[in-house]
């Protein structure tokens, strides 16, 4: 115990004195997860809804990388890691704080295929504000039956089952088994394998089998009254089932909100290639709180109302065409479920990307000019507080991520130039890092490459300095000078101007530049999200 000790010591002593050893231990790879790769669950759960209780057992299995005889499983407080068993053989865990370390008694033989079994129950965390706020939300229907459902990004999936809680690992495939009142259904990942009927218990048993990698945070229950129908969409790789699960009495408002569902598939199979879990079906499921982007499990509760809870959140009319959450959660199972961060301080790749699939959908069935509106409309909501990158090793999210990070993504478009070029590289991310977890540094060089830019000051400015660029310009008696200024020293991007209403590049730098010739206006691409500032006024 000592020697986990000091590697704790040591990572909270390299980090600002605002973390803490739980920070470290929640964020970073420690050695006693660094040996060992998920292979496998089997997540078996009782939810006792009336004593807002859970209980069950998680096997794990893994393969060993390099031999090691101390593993790392994380479960939060209050739920409780009762008992661990390898071979029938129970062991014993030291607890910090909820990183429980198990001393495994089996020698670790490098490329060997082990398993342990995980004992818990307990009364998990409740989320006072799904889902920005990790937890279980306990409600019920307007007909008083049960609703309840789990959400915990950001806070990790081990507030309510145990698990090795870092994105970096995601487990191969898994399965759940989810006993529930004999009144009520459970809704997973996955496809439903069978329901088990125990009439002694007055419960039932949903299987659910996941078949692709999915991260922790990804994997949900549902539990409520609902029904079910479904339909078949012709996709890039063959016939994809979509499944619909929502409250009884909803029925029919979802048959007809939920057309959007079809329609976010085919506008994003077109940007972004084949929907990543054909295995695995789609699904929408009503929830007890606005959304979130569980994988082939996507959670609904936006009131069957278009826009953002029937708000537009551009100000253009467009925000209004589409139902919000169907569309931005289910961009997730691209950015999110199929390409995942390894830390949690690059959360920039999945917000961003998706924020800015919403103005890509706009455009495949209004054009380009409606998707351009929408995204330009939703800069009033950026508070550019911070940096879009957050802080590595402590699980701290950047800022700004939405629709900084769309604006971003945006003027990157208007550098390349070239639409047939952007999709290429928007299919191509999924299919290089297909079903893999990512570092900012590889989707940098990847995109870079992939162009064959220089994108260093570009994603230097953007994703880790809180300032908006400003074009400084201004006229003297027969030209204009103009420069880059509220940024980097190795700043440069080329932007798109309209000099006497034709059309031109700059490239400016953080240096004063001249256009020869003589001009009486200039106008800056309002694609470019920057700051245009005339120090004349003129």
């Amino acid at each position: 115990m000592k020697q986990i000790h000091l590697v704790l010591i040591f990572i909270v002593t390299l980090l600002s004195q605002t973390y803490t050893q739980m920070d470290s231990l929640r964020g970073s790879i420690t050695p006693e997860r660094a040996w060992w790769d998920l292979t496998y669950y089997h997540l078996k759960m009782d939810v006792n809804i009336s004593e807002k209780f859970l209980s069950g057992t998680n096997l794990v299995r893994y393969k060993v990388l390099k031999e090691h005889q101390l593993l790392q499983i994380d479960l939060q407080q209050p739920m409780k890691l009762t008992k661990v068993v390898q071979n029938g053989v129970s062991l014993q865990f030291k607890k910090v704080g909820y990183a429980h370390f198990i001393y495994l008694k089996q020698k670790q033989v490098k490329d060997k295929i082990n398993e342990l079994t995980l004992y818990f129950e307990g009364h998990p965390k409740e989320s006072p504000n799904p889902p920005w706020s990790g937890g279980i939300t306990w409600n019920t229907d307007k007909n008083g039956k049960p609703f309840v459902a789990s959400s915990c990004q950001g806070d990790g999936a081990s507030l309510w089952w145990p698990n090795k809680d870092h994105m970096y690992d995601e487990v191969d495939s898994m399965r759940m088994s989810i006993s529930v009142p004999e009144d009520l259904i459970n809704v997973s990942n996955g496809r439903l394998e069978h329901v088990e009927h125990d009439k002694a218990r007055k419960i039932k048993t949903f299987h659910w089998v996941v078949k692709n990698p999915i991260n922790n945070y990804g994997v949900n229950i549902n539990i409520g009254d609902y029904v079910h129908f479904g339909e078949v969409f012709s996709g890039e790789k063959g016939n994809l089932d979509c499944d619909y699960w929502v409250l009884s009495y909803n029925l029919e408002k979802a048959k007809v909100q939920f057309k959007d569902a079809k329609r976010t598939l085919q506008a994003f199979e077109h940007w972004f290639g084949p929907y990543p879990f054909y295995e695995d079906s789609y699904k929408l499921v009503e929830a007890p709180y606005l959304g979130m982007e569980h994988q082939s499990s996507v959670t609904y509760g936006n009131n069957y109302l278009n826009g953002y809870k029937g708000k537009d959140l551009s100000n253009t009319g467009w925000g209004l065409t589409f139902d919000f959450i169907i569309v931005h959660e289910t961009g997730h199972e691209w950015f999110a479920n199929n390409i995942t961060y390894k830390d949690i301080a690059d959360m920039w790749i999945h917000e961003s990307f998706t924020a800015y699939s919403e103005n890509l959908f706009i455009e495949f069935f209004n054009g380009k000019q409606a998707g351009a509106e929408y995204v330009i409309g939703t800069r009033s909501k950026i508070r550019n507080t911070g940096t879009l990158i957050g802080d590595y090793h402590v699980n701290k999210t950047g800022t700004d991520l939405y629709y900084k990070g769309a604006n971003m993504l945006h003027t990157l478009r208007q550098i390349v130039n070239d639409d047939k070029k952007w999709r290429h590289l928007l299919r191509s991310l999924n299919k290089v890092f297909y079903h893999k977890t990512v570092t900012t540094q590889e989707f940098e060089t990847y995109i870079s490459q992939f162009l064959s830019l220089d994108l260093s000051s570009f994603f230097n400015q953007y994703l880790r300095d809180k300032r908006i660029p400003i074009l400084e310009y201004r006229k003297n008696k027969t030209n204009y000078e103009y420069r880059w200024s509220n940024v980097i020293q190795t700043f440069s991007m080329p932007i798109k101007v309209a000099l006497d209403g034709k059309e031109m590049w700059l490239n400016p730098t953080t240096k004063w530049k001249t256009i020869n010739k003589r001009i009486s206006t200039l106008k800056v691409d309002k694609n470019f999200y920057i700051v245009p500032f005339n120090i004349l006024g003129n």
